[in-house]
Parts: structure tokens; sequence; C-alpha cells
């Protein structure tokens, strides 16, 4: 029998890889179609790791939206948008982020929050409360850039916050847009889009 502490990162392999299988399966089918059988097939472990793990599916689903929101900090942390000395420059570089996050394969740059929260967010508090922090948790992290941007361009009557809500919203538009139709180009033209939008609002020429 294998003592505590050599068996213990096993478990948090078989943790890490059941969260990595929900990533990428409910990307792909969504939250209601994706089986505990196959997440488990998916990340090669049993039912019984399963359920050693989390107490249910949804809380699967609760804490995939929490890794998803570790993860993603990190990416967005680390990204290169935060480099131009200039406020607006930076907001900017953001949606160039973005639009360069999209890919041909649709499920590959989707929400994964974004896509659980729509299926699931009058059935399970718990999965849309995880959401919901996820999705305004980065949102609040572009308040800062966007407050110094409308200020240097004496831009009145604008909420930040709101501003970088209706980022979010014009992001996850697109993803659907381009779930309903399988095509990507609709996820970058809504960031072209939100791009001309902030241009117009702050007063200054489109950037390339």
């Amino acid at each position: 029998m294998l003592s505590r502490a050599a068996s213990s990162p096993n478990k948090r392999n078989a943790r890490a890889r059941l969260l990595d299988a929900a990533t990428k399966l409910i990307r792909e089918k969504g939250f209601t179609a994706t089986s505990v059988d196959e997440l488990c097939a998916a990340a090669g472990v049993t039912k019984g790791a399963f359920f050693h793990h989390f107490a249910s599916k949804e809380a699967l689903g609760v804490a995939a939206a929490n890794n998803w929101a570790e993860t993603t900090s990190a990416l967005f942390a680390g990204a290169p948008y935060h480099l131009p000395a200039d406020p607006l420059d930076r907001v900017f570089a953001y949606l160039d982020f973005r639009r360069d996050l999209v890919s041909d394969e649709i499920a590959a740059f989707t929400c994964l929050v974004g896509t659980m929260v729509q299926e699931v967010h009058g059935t399970s508090p718990a999965i849309r409360q995880a959401c919901e922090a996820s999705i305004f948790g980065h949102a609040q992290s572009l308040v800062p850039d966007i407050t110094a941007a409308l200020a240097a361009h004496n831009v009145h009557g604008v909420q930040p916050i709101d501003l970088a809500l209706h980022f979010q919203a014009v992001l996850q538009g697109g993803f659907i847009l381009s779930k309903a139709s399988g095509d990507p180009a609709h996820a970058k033209a809504s960031v072209a889009h939100l791009k001309a939008y902030v241009a117009i609002l702050c007063e200054v020429p489109l950037p390339r």
C-alpha cells in the first residue's frame, strides 16, 4: 500500500486530468451533454476516482469554472497587451490579443464559463455563481486601463466597469455567432467592431 505522501500526487494528477477533460469536452459538447463516464474516459480515471474528488457533476462544474478563472487569469496577466505605455494602446492591445486567440477550431477559443452559464444559469446556482465570478472578475481586471484611457481622452458619462462588461458581452456574443454559423470569422469581426467603438468613444483614429 502506498503511503499518503506517495499517493497524493496521483490524486492531484487525477483531479487535474478531470478538470482538463471537463474544459475540453464542455467546450465541445456543452455541460449537459457531457457525461461523467465521458469525463472519466477522457481523463483516464475510474468513476471512483471522479467521486473521490467531486461529490457530483455539479461540483465538477463549479471546480471547472474556478480552474478556468485561475488558468485564464494567469494567461491574461502574462499577456503582452500590458506593455504599451499609453493606456488606450493597452486597451486596443487587449482587444487585439482577444482577436488573436480566435482559431479555426471553435471549441478551442470559446469560453468555458460562458458555455456553462448559458445552459445552467436557471438550474444550478452554484455553477452560475462560479461562472459569474470568472466573467465579472476578468472584466474587473480591465478597469484600471479603461479608467486611465477614458480619463486621458476626456470621455465622460461612461463607467469603466460598464465598458469592461460590454467588452465581455461583445466577446461572448461573437462566440455564439461563431458557434451558430460554424465560422470563427464572426468572433474576429465582433472584436473589430468593438475596437471601432472604442476609437469613436475616445475620438481617435482606428488603429490597424
